[in-house]
């Protein structure tokens, strides 16, 4: 193979990318208790909820080795690209990184680039896929780079969460808007900063005020959406992520959709019934 997508398992792959042997995933892994889950195809969403439903615990992930990254890249002959989810939020963008350095000691002539999605799942999706387009268009190595950095410049990223509990214990929240949120059935509409951490852009009282409130941000945020792709994740709730996709196509014309059921570490942080937009 010319060239390989290395995407962190974070990002949801489509069936069109599990078909194709040149986009690999680099798995994560999920510990609770004494269970150790594997973001790979052996994942069982409803098995993992059920017994983080169960648990007292919050469940934590640990990012692909820079050895995983360095297998993967070597499938290439010429060029190699990873897509990691936000370096701000894990260690999957240092390993991949690392792995770079290793695999251009054993071989110089090699391509390689590193892209911090600066988001995570179905954001990840988006720029595997972009990455693709313009390697099929024939662009060279240096011009891919950097009109998929633009395309990540101008990627936003929003999300509306059932349970907040996995962000606050694993710090990406505060104890005080995760009490709030559950106390109250306050549900606040997130998305991300540029440099990829989380923020909160607003809130709601029950999840589908918060889902409106969510639309008509992605509506007012879209900048020539004609353009763009519209991605969205759902963990284990079709119908409410149909609901999103259907509200934001209402109002704005788009060039394409992407709908996906989150995959493992999607799943932990997005907690039953989380959804997630990108644009």
């Amino acid at each position: 193979m010319e060239y390989v997508i290395v995407m962190d398992s974070c990002g949801e792959r489509t069936e069109e990318m599990k078909k194709d042997e040149r986009i690999v995933s680099a798995p994560l892994t999920m510990q609770l208790d004494e269970y150790t889950f594997t973001d790979d195809d052996t994942f069982d969403q409803a098995d993992f909820l059920k017994k983080t439903a169960a648990s007292p615990n919050c469940p934590k992930s640990a990012c692909p080795s820079p050895d995983c990254y360095k297998e993967a890249y070597a499938k290439a002959e010429k060029r190699a690209y990873a897509v990691t989810l936000s370096a701000e939020l894990s260690g999957s963008y240092n390993s991949a990184m690392l792995a770079k350095d290793l695999i251009l000691e054993e071989r110089p002539d090699m391509k390689v680039h590193v892209f911090n999605s600066r988001s995570a799942s179905i954001g990840e999706t988006l720029i595997t896929r972009k990455i693709q387009e313009c390697e099929e268009a024939g662009m060279e190595f240096e011009e891919l780079v950097e009109t998929v950095e633009s395309y990540i410049d101008g990627q936003n990223t929003y999300f509306v969460l059932e349970n907040l509990e996995t962000l606050r214990k694993n710090g990406r929240l505060s104890n005080i808007k995760a009490f709030l949120a559950s106390a109250l059935k306050i549900k606040p509409v997130m998305g991300a900063t540029p440099e990829g951490t989380i923020i909160q852009l607003d809130q709601a009282r029950g999840i589908n005020k918060a889902l409106v409130k969510m639309v008509s941000y992605i509506v007012e945020q879209a900048e020539k959406p004609q353009e763009k792709v519209l991605a969205i994740s759902h963990c284990n709730c079709p119908e409410r992520g149909k609901m999103v996709r259907d509200a934001i196509l209402e109002k704005i014309d788009v060039k394409d959709v992407i709908f996906a059921d989150t995959a493992g570490i999607s799943t932990m942080y997005a907690n039953d019934g989380g959804v997630i937009v990108v644009i």
